[in-house]
């Protein structure tokens, strides 16, 4: 984590609480999750940070699955594959064919691609 901000015990467990789960979970869940450890944590300090994370491009936005913001730490260019039904995200590779088939359908709408942000 690179946020350029000074070292704190609660931001390091946020963030390591975010990298740690590939379930891509909501703040909320990281609140629950810390707050045994760290009883004084509010859930106001989880979403600052949180967002703070999302600005310096340490964490990314998965987008609003079910009402609720979710978040992935692990920042490598990948796709995520959200369903409808049951709120589950998936992480998925994108691979060359796909690159190549989105950007297709990007330049025929005449749209900007950016395949660090892309949902199925």
């Amino acid at each position: 984590m690179e946020t350029g901000q000074r070292f704190s015990k609660k931001r390091q467990a946020i963030y390591d609480a975010l990298f740690a789960s590939r379930e891509h979970p909501s703040a909320e869940w990281v609140y629950q999750t810390l707050k045994p450890e760290y009883p004084d944590l509010s859930l106001g300090t989880v979403y600052r940070n949180i967002k703070n994370m999302v600005a310096s491009g340490d964490v990314l936005c998965v987008g609003t699955v079910e009402g609720k913001e979710r978040y992935d730490a692990h920042v490598e260019p990948h796709a995520h594959l959200v369903c409808r039904i049951c709120g589950t995200v998936v992480d998925m590779e994108i691979t060359e064919a796909m690159a190549l088939q989105c950007q297709v359908v990007a330049r025929e709408n005449k749209v900007e691609l950016d395949l660090n942000s892309l949902h199925f």
